[in-house]
């Protein structure tokens, strides 16, 4: 290990950072694979759910327009009335939903770090891949504690 040249050493630490990260990778998606499985048979559920709740929905509609109609309405005016009600809770809900969406902004400081990190990691492999490969500072490695002192 003492005759090894730096230029192999930053190789070797290269490699075992590329090892560390595709190991974290892989434990990752082991991880997550179950909880993935999990999340697709909820949502898969979630949306039957909502399948469901469409059709209640349309008999409460229908029904609230013959009650209407049992009043003494003719039954147009009644669908009309319930189709009216709708559409005016629909403009409202995307009143609301269209100003909660214009006020979300991008993680601007995540981006700017983010970007900083590649721009630093990228300068600092530069930089040491030029150290290393730059003849006048090929040198040794030394294991011995004293001579380190």
């Amino acid at each position: 290990m003492a005759d090894r040249k730096i230029a192999e050493l930053i190789k070797d630490i290269r490699g075992d950072a590329t090892l560390l990260i595709n190991e974290q990778v892989e434990l990752a998606k082991a991880e997550l694979m179950p909880a993935a499985k999990n999340a697709g048979i909820g949502g898969g559920l979630f949306g039957a759910a909502g399948y469901f709740g469409i059709n209640a929905a349309t008999l409460i509609y229908i029904g609230a327009a013959l009650g209407l109609a049992a009043l003494g309405l003719p039954y147009w005016a009644a669908f009309l009335i319930v189709a009216g009600v709708l559409l005016l809770i629909a403009a409202i809900a995307a009143a609301i939903g269209y100003t909660r969406i214009k006020k979300v902004q991008p993680p601007e400081k995540t981006i700017a770090n983010g970007k900083a990190l590649v721009s630093e990691l990228s300068s600092a492999v530069n930089r040491a891949t030029s150290a290393a490969s730059a003849p006048q500072i090929e040198g040794t490695v030394v294991n011995d504690k004293k001579a380190l002192r």
